[in-house]
Formats: structure tokens, C-alpha cells, sequence
């Protein structure tokens, strides 16, 4: 393509956008409450995907927490126990002592707070891997028939809990955005619809002296293309800002620990921005097919 003709195209497709001002900003609208709607949705989806991962290396490890009145012997005897069970890969101590020595490290810059503590409230504990996920149900019951174990803890509740939350969440969010994504395309179609039936003279003198249908199609398909990726551009920086202050409240002025379990502004921005980006671009071409295919006979 001569780059006259792109320039020509590119001109085309601004004057449409430009000539039907009030169709261009719904159509602009609905493509970014679409894809807004699909980012808060990302958003729960990824991070409870997230939190369930982290929980998953805990169901990994079963840790089980000692009576307080144990002395050495009967620690290590209750060691060897657990090392025999079928299903455990290995397992190793840690001390109540280093069980607050790793807590201060996970509080980051809070960690001081812990040095306010008279006592250790910590317990002994074993913390318990196992060879396949598979064996963790009757690992953690024949762990529970030991003496000397205080409490066992175990995540898989939490996990199945979090994975049934966050189908429903992805189930639920996907029948919304098809939906909206239905009605942009459909506002989309129609802004390029009015932008044909304002050039219908000019597309036909253009085609008595031999311009070809793609050369004429072009504009209006890089018209609706554009006011996808707007309406992109639009959704992607309320999520990104909108993100932003959640993740700023929740490790500065609540509890800073809980940000281990949130996804990073960078991270879940790069996995938003390519997805949006094609996904605006997808819904604004699709907006101007539909159209031409009706709407302009050539």
C-alpha cells in the first residue's frame, strides 16, 4: 500500500470518527465500561488465583504444631514417627524461637512490632512435605493420631473454597462481558453505519473511477478499529489507577502482611494491558465488519 493511500485512509477514518462525534463517544463508552467491567473481574480472578497458589505451596506442607511440654526426646521420636508415614517426602523442625524469627522477616518493615512481645506465643512445630497433594487427607489423619501434636494446620478447605469462589467469579464476570461486549459491538456498527450513509456519494464516484473495495472498506474498518483501542486505552487506565489505590490502602494503611497475597500493580497490569488492548481493538474491527458487510454494497 502506497503510502499516499495510507495517509488517505488514516485521514478517513479521524473525518468519520470526527463527523459522527456523539455515535464515536457511545461507541467509545460501551467498549470502556465493557472492558472496565472485565478488569474488575480480572482483577478478583487473578488475585484469588494468586492467594490460591500461595495457599497451594502451604497445602504442599502440612504443619504440625507440638505440645508445649515436650522436651527434645520425645520431639525427635514424634520426628521419626511422621518421617515413616507413607506419603511424606520429608519433613523439618522449627523451633518456636525460629518460628518468630521468620514471622518478624514475612512483616517486613512491621517485624519491630513483634519485639513488644514478653512471651513467645509461638509453638514447636514440624512443618510436613508431602510426596503428591493425593497423600495429604491421609498423611494429616494418621499425623492426628499421634502423640504429642497439639494442632494440625491444613489449607485444603481454603483451597477448594477459593477455587469454587473464583469459578463462579470468572462464570458470572464472562456472561456479563459477552453481553457488553455484545452491545458495543452493536453501537460500534452503527456509528460506522451513519459514517457509510454520509459518504454514499463519494464511495460511489470513488468507485466509477476504479477504486478498489478494499481501498474502500479500509477506512471505516481502521474507524471502528479505533474506537476500540479508546475504549481500551480508557478501561486499562481506570483499572490501572483504580488498582493502584487498593493496593496502596491495603499495605499502608491496613496490614502490610497482606500484600504478599496481592498481585503487584506491574504484574497484573501486564497481564491486562495485551488482553485489553486486542480485545478493544477485536470488538471495534468486528463493529465495523458487521456494518460493512450490511451497509456497504460494493
Amino acid at each position: 500500500m502506497k503510502l499516499r493511500s495510507l495517509q488517505y485512509i488514516v485521514q478517513q477514518s479521524f473525518k468519520g470518527i470526527w463527523r459522527n462525534k456523539g455515535m464515536s463517544v457511545a461507541s467509545i463508552s460501551s467498549v470502556a465500561a465493557s472492558l472496565t467491567i472485565l478488569g474488575l473481574m480480572m482483577v478478583l480472578v487473578l488475585n484469588m488465583g494468586h492467594l490460591a497458589s500461595l495457599a497451594q505451596t502451604q497445602f504442599d506442607s502440612v504443619q504440625v504444631y507440638l505440645e508445649e511440654d515436650m522436651d527434645s526426646q520425645k520431639i525427635d521420636d514424634l520426628g521419626t514417627e511422621i518421617r515413616q508415614i507413607n506419603g511424606v517426602a520429608y519433613i523439618h523442625y522449627e523451633s518456636k524461637e525460629m518460628a518468630l524469627t521468620n514471622m518478624k522477616e514475612r512483616w517486613g518493615e512491621q517485624g519491630y512490632l513483634l519485639d513488644t512481645l514478653e512471651d513467645n506465643p509461638l509453638p514447636n512445630s514440624f512443618i510436613v512435605h508431602v510426596e503428591h497433594i493425593r497423600y495429604s487427607d491421609d498423611v494429616v489423619d494418621v499425623i492426628a493420631g499421634l502423640s504429642g501434636v497439639d494442632e494440625i494446620r491444613y489449607y485444603r478447605d481454603i483451597i477448594d473454597n477459593l477455587i469454587r469462589i473464583a469459578g463462579l467469579v470468572r462464570s458470572i464476570g464472562l456472561i456479563v462481558i459477552a453481553v457488553l461486549i455484545l452491545i458495543a459491538t452493536f453501537i460500534i456498527s452503527n456509528t460506522i453505519k451513519l459514517t457509510i450513509n454520509a459518504r454514499k456519494r463519494e464511495i460511489r464516484i470513488m468507485k466509477d473511477v476504479g477504486a478498489t473495495n478494499w481501498f474502500i472498506r479500509w477506512p471505516f474498518f481502521l474507524e471502528g478499529t479505533i474506537l476500540g483501542l479508546v475504549g481500551a486505552m480508557i478501561a486499562l487506565t481506570i483499572i490501572y489507577f483504580g488498582y493502584q489505590t487498593i493496593f496502596d490502602m491495603v499495605t499502608t494503611r491496613f496490614f502490610v502482611i497482606f500484600s504478599a497475597y496481592l498481585l503487584s500493580v506491574e504484574e497484573m497490569m501486564q497481564r491486562t494491558l495485551v488482553m485489553f488492548a486486542v480485545l478493544g481493538a477485536g470488538v471495534g474491527a468486528l463493529g465495523s465488519i458487521i456494518s460493512l458487510r450490511k451497509h456497504l454494497e460494493i
